[in-house]
């Protein structure tokens, strides 16, 4: 694997770097498979959810992009969270961070057996487990991600060209059948139905990945300009996307049929029927094939994710020193793509041994867990922005840089309560395991603060050095 400790430099522009987290929000995945239910809880007013949960990601992208220029780090929450709230909060957070992505990649790795798996059955009448796909998944993903990421980036964009365009030929053919459009969608009203809460939790979480440009700084070209631009390009296209798509499929119904039919039996299946009614069974069938490979490469992309934290915290000693080897001819963290593939291994095997259900119970328990976390982490940040440029502003206007990320953190805080009071509603588990579920994120987060206290007491020279430094010479963005 070689010892070289730097990550390949140069290697992802702006159009690589937004491919990479658009691709981990996974937008067929998210339409086609949660979007029914976001519409049967939150009502016709859903797609205003997703627009308004683009605008509570757009205050936190103002001041995370504005720090981006300050602060580069492969371990971005680790780096920005350290540098606005101290070192043992930065650590704190980084082994959240290094939890919470991978067990969201996990996860996608088993639904990925599930979605291939049924595909296999309803469209070529094969007859193949979800054990073999998802075992296949992951040897495929530590593959691509141990080779350079510039390929990563060229898999994941091909994918998501072409899920998106499947939803594009969808939307087409629901505006080309002439129906009148309703309205009542956009109507603020809808939002005060008792069901908003829960809606907003799926809005919100459709959004997960866009925070990853920051992690790629380091591989970037011209990081400076980069991480923020696709940063912007990844948050303005998913609200965009998201809201006519959620708007279109509750016009290909209905506004006044949309709740019943997603709430009722066939409410999983709402998109699909509904692509097929509208564009043509031809249409369902290749949406059935997009969504397993929308799946695989939002599995990719939290793979590629989980990595970089790995060798940042290896480069930095806080965990294994092995972890931060690069492949001297790929430029890639090498053994921290090995751990990965292993820890997923583990996971995937010991859910086959006991025979949990890899949607119920694999994928919703271990992205339940994940999502709370990185919506915590999202909240730290925000409030690490305002704290980084509380006594300098270092030029941005206070309206960047203070009232927007201030605005982004107690908007993040109601949402997480939001979550966690309706958690059951993700897992289907009791509350005991709710807890048992939730309890990893602050217990890793208050390691890493016990932590960074040792490494205080006992070696201050690299305690100074945790989380990186600010950028000499940064750039405004």
């Amino acid at each position: 694997m070689g010892e070289s400790r730097s990550l390949a430099r140069n290697a992802i522009g702006t159009a690589d770097l937004t491919f990479l987290v658009v691709a981990a929000a996974a937008p067929l995945t998210v339409m086609a498979g949660v979007a029914p239910l976001a519409i049967s809880i939150g009502g016709i007013a859903a797609p205003l959810g997703y627009l308004l949960s683009g605008v509570v990601v757009g205050l936190f992208a103002a001041g995370f992009t504005a720090m981006s220029g300050h602060v580069r780090n492969a371990g971005a929450f680790y780096a920005y969270v350290g540098r606005g709230l101290g070192r043992p909060a930065g650590l704190g957070a980084a082994y959240v961070a290094v939890i919470s992505y991978n067990l969201i990649g996990i996860g996608l790795t088993a639904v990925f057996g599930v979605f291939a798996a049924s595909t296999a059955a309803d469209v070529f009448h094969l007859s193949v487990p979800w054990q073999v796909w998802t075992l296949l998944c992951v040897a495929v993903v530590g593959v691509l991600g141990y080779l350079k990421i510039a390929l990563s980036a060229k898999v994941l964009g091909i994918a998501l060209a072409l899920e998106v365009l499947i939803l594009l030929v969808f939307e087409a053919a629901v505006l080309a059948d002439g129906a009148p459009l309703s309205g009542q969608s956009f109507n603020p009203a809808g939002l005060l139905s008792g069901g908003a809460g829960g809606m907003f939790v799926l809005s919100i979480g459709a959004f997960i990945g866009f925070e990853a440009t920051a992690i790629y700084a380091e591989e970037a070209r011209d990081p400076q300009r980069t991480v923020p631009r696709a940063t912007y390009a990844a948050v303005a296209f998913l609200a965009i996307f998201y809201t006519f798509t959620v708007w279109m499929i509750i016009n290909a119904v209905g506004a006044g049929r949309a709740v019943s039919v997603a709430s009722g039996a066939g409410g999983a299946d709402m998109v699909f029927a509904s692509t097929a009614d509208f564009a043509g069974r031809w249409a369902a069938d290749v949406m059935h094939l997009l969504i397993v490979t929308s799946c695989f490469a939002a599995a990719l992309a939290f793979h590629n994710a989980s990595t970089r934290y790995f060798y940042v915290l290896g480069r930095e000693g806080v965990l294994p020193r092995p972890l931060a080897r690069i492949s001297p001819r790929q430029g890639s963290p090498a053994a921290a793509v090995a751990l990965q593939c292993a820890l997923t291994l583990i996971v995937i095997m010991t859910g086959i041994i006991i025979g949990s259900d890899p949607y119920t119970v694999i994928f919703l328990w271990t992205n339940g867990t994940g999502i709370v976390g990185v919506m915590a982490l999202q909240a730290l940040t925000a409030l690490s922005v305002v704290a980084f440029f509380r006594g300098d502003r270092r030029g941005y206007g206070a309206a960047r840089v203070v009232v927007m990320p201030a605005a982004a953190f107690l908007l993040l805080i109601a949402i997480i309560c939001l979550v966690l009071a309706d958690f059951t509603l993700l897992t289907n588990a009791a509350t005991a395991v709710n807890v048992l579920l939730v309890a990893p994120i602050p217990l890793v987060f208050g390691i890493g603060v016990v932590l960074a206290a040792r490494i205080h007491r006992r070696d201050p020279a690299r305690y100074a050095v945790l989380t990186g430094t600010d950028l000499e010479e940064p750039v405004h963005v």
